[in-house]
């Protein structure tokens, strides 16, 4: 499947040597490591959002954020930066829009520079940046990730520059980048990592890469990322039970940067489980039971009171057809159960 992966999977990658930046010294990574330079990062809030909303009660956060600094999660992500010109503030929960005052209002007194990193995610063509994004010096933001698709890079090239100049840690997501061309994804990590980004994420936004393709795909952005003195990070989805197997690869493949959300919480299928990543991760500073505490208490209530994702047929078929989940999102919605009928219908749009 992917003949863009395929490529990527067989084809020797060029070392850009135009720069000053020397490559960085290789430790081969087993499952055994003890790799201190990885970060987990928790996007529940803003992954998890999409399937309620983000209509997360303040309790909801508030847990959230001091379960993963007892975990020794790295970065919490409050959510979307998003334009409150461009979406209904009165249909959309305050993690839509992540203010730097929300925020403030969840973390209180408990941040501090040897607690945990906070991040927002704003996305191209969504997000006033330039106003709604402050200086870092006046927000409680450590770091803006950046999401774009591959048509939109110069965009977000400039949305990096801004947040960059105004003192803060930067990523640049690219989504969908399995539908992309190796030659096409490698022209945009050039574009991205000649600028001050400091962050490159590989993000599998349909679910659809299987772990030898993961690692094919990681080591190519690794590669060039290293070339221009950046680092590496991985977004997973969970269409083909996955997720987690994918972000081991990564590892293996040289990424520093994971992305995890409390069981699996997000869009259609979820995401990598955060309570998996730290229960495997060999550095002593992680710890399971406090996200297991936060499972107890505030995820086992949100699944009863309807809200809905993960595992299921329908995200199997569109992770395994490399399509976009609202198709599948749109079948559970309306409880389909023909399957095969499904499967048809999803394939006639190949």
């Amino acid at each position: 499947m992917m003949d863009a992966i395929k490529e990527i999977m067989t084809m020797p990658l060029k070392r850009n040597n135009n720069n000053n930046d020397a490559p960085r010294e290789k430790t081969e990574r087993t499952l055994l490591s003890y790799t201190p330079e990885l970060r987990v990062l928790d996007c529940t809030l803003r992954d998890g959002g999409l399937t309620n909303d983000f209509k997360f009660t303040d309790e909801f956060a508030r847990e959230l954020y001091q379960a993963n600094i007892r975990a020794g999660v790295d970065y919490m992500e409050f959510g979307y930066r998003a334009s409150k010109e461009m979406f209904d503030v009165n249909k959309f929960g305050k993690w839509k829009f992540a203010t730097d005052d929300d925020i403030r209002e969840i973390i209180q007194a408990d941040k501090s520079p040897d607690t945990m990193d906070i991040s927002i995610m704003a996305d191209v063509g969504r997000c006033e940046y330039q106003t709604d994004i402050a200086d870092r010096e006046h927000s409680p933001v450590d770091l803006v990730r950046v999401a774009t698709y591959i048509n939109t890079i110069p965009a977000a090239v400039a949305m990096v520059e801004d947040a960059h100049a105004k003192g803060y840690e930067t990523s640049c997501n690219i989504m969908a980048v399995s539908k992309s061309s190796k030659e096409d994804v490698c022209a945009a990590l050039e574009q991205i990592a000649r600028s001050s980004v400091d962050i490159i994420y590989v993000v599998d936004s349909y679910g659809s890469l299987y772990p030898e393709q993961a690692q094919a795909l990681c080591s190519m952005y690794v590669e060039i990322a290293d070339a221009y003195g950046k680092t590496v990070g991985i977004h997973t989805h969970n269409n083909q039970q996955l997720a987690f197997a994918n972000t081991i690869e990564g590892i293996r493949a040289g990424v520093c940067y994971l992305d995890a959300t409390v069981s699996s919480l997000g869009r259609g299928a979820g995401n990598c489980p955060s309570e998996l990543l730290v229960g495997f991760l060999k550095n002593p500073k992680y710890r399971i039971d406090p996200i297991l505490r936060f499972i107890e208490k505030q995820i086992i209530p949100l699944r009863e009171s309807g809200v809905k994702w993960g595992y299921d047929v329908p995200y199997i078929l569109t992770g395994m057809l490399n399509q976009h989940p609202r198709a599948a999102i749109e079948c559970m919605e309306n409880g389909r159960t023909d399957y095969s009928q499904i499967y048809i219908e999803l394939s006639e749009n190949i």
